[in-house]
């Protein structure tokens, strides 16, 4: 693949200027003469180092380099100091270059060590899994778990060029696929020619062919709302839609990825859009389909307890009240707010709604 084939889009913000290369092929093609005479530092996971070994000991070699153990539970104080603890044992300096090579994690917390380490060295992030490539690795936010509530310690920090190359998909587990798709449907609600994408493939979402057809349409979209709205005062707000009930979920039962509970949070929120007239009915339904060619959603027993979580939500305005994104048509979302008691209520309805369907 020549370097025509690999498509460009530029983030220019108050804080700092993102390129964002987006094309199979693009990590062989760009990053030797992005790393060429530098000094660089590598923070990655346990899964992809096994995986890419040869790449540390040829393109990534002499570079510094920090191993997280995989998963969401090293997104925590801990890892970040250990992180920061081996950029200074390794002489990184201020004019030196952190490369966040994996998956959301390795990219929320490798960019917050960049950010922090001599207030903010240089940050490429090489996303290698499909949700870091049409969301996380975009956009500038970093962040670790704290004190049990999800991304509540973090930063926004852009990253001076982002590398997405869909050949590191063909490594990935179905889960992370899934984990993937899971952004990709949200995207596909804030975006009407996305959701028409998404209609027109919707017999083949796991394809390859597929992801390489939306992966850029994402990134555009994210790019277009962090462009006019960097540190979410406003629209970027939107590109929130599922997470308020997902994170929730996802910090009560801990048992799925990330982008499974959007989609989960996704699917319950649908539940209050619908019941409050937000959303059409058929629309909703039209979602709702695209998210069980994904995943079973889970009729949880304790979703009302769970949804209690939803108060430690860093995008609430006041303590007790529950802001939610809620689709409402083809490309237009709507921002609500709930008493979380009703909030909860509504979970717990929409839970039994599910069990009433399985009967």
């Amino acid at each position: 693949m020549s370097c025509t084939d690999i498509k460009k889009l530029e983030i220019d913000t108050p804080s700092c200027r993102s390129v964002i290369d987006c094309g199979e092929g693009a990590f062989e093609e760009l990053m030797p003469q992005l790393l060429a005479g530098k000094q660089f530092f590598v923070v990655t996971d346990s899964n992809v180092h096994a995986i890419y070994k040869e790449l540390f000991g040829g393109i990534f070699a002499g570079g510094g380099l920090y191993v997280l153990p995989a998963g969401e539970k090293s997104k925590n104080y801990t890892q970040l100091m250990r992180i920061l603890k081996a950029m200074a044992a390794f002489g990184l300096k201020r004019c030196d270059t952190v490369v966040a090579f994996g998956g959301g994690v390795v990219g929320d917390i490798a960019g917050l060590a960049a950010s922090l380490y001599m207030r903010g060295v240089h940050l490429i992030q090489v996303p290698t899994t499909l949700l870091s490539q049409v969301d996380s690795s975009v956009g500038g936010k970093t962040a670790i778990d704290f004190c049990g509530i999800k991304n509540i310690v973090g930063t926004f920090y852009q990253p001076e060029r982002v590398v997405v190359d869909p050949a590191f998909l063909k490594t990935l587990p179905a889960r992370e696929i899934r984990c993937g798709l899971g952004e990709i449907i949200k995207y596909g609600a804030l975006n009407r020619d996305i959701y028409i994408k998404l209609i027109e493939n919707k017999n083949r979402l796991k394809s390859a062919e597929f992801f390489r057809s939306v992966i850029y349409d994402c990134i555009a979209h994210k790019a277009d709302v962090v462009k006019k709205d960097e540190r979410e005062s406003g629209l970027r707000k939107t590109l929130n839609l599922g997470h308020t009930t997902g994170h929730a979920f996802e910090m009560f039962y801990k048992r799925k990825s990330h982008g499974e509970f959007v989609l989960i949070g996704m699917y319950y929120e649908l539940f209050i859009a619908v019941e409050r007239g937000i959303c059409a009915p058929e629309y909703a339904q039209s979602l709702v389909e695209l998210i069980k060619k994904v995943i079973t959603v889970p009729a949880y027993d304790d979703a009302g307890e769970a949804s209690l979580l939803a108060d430690d939500d860093k995008k609430n305005v006041h303590s007790g009240e529950v802001a939610m994104i809620l689709p409402e048509s083809p490309g237009r979302v709507r921002e609500l707010r709930l008493k979380l008691e009703e909030y909860s209520l509504y979970m717990a309805r929409c839970a039994q709604s599910l069990k009433d369907e399985d009967r």
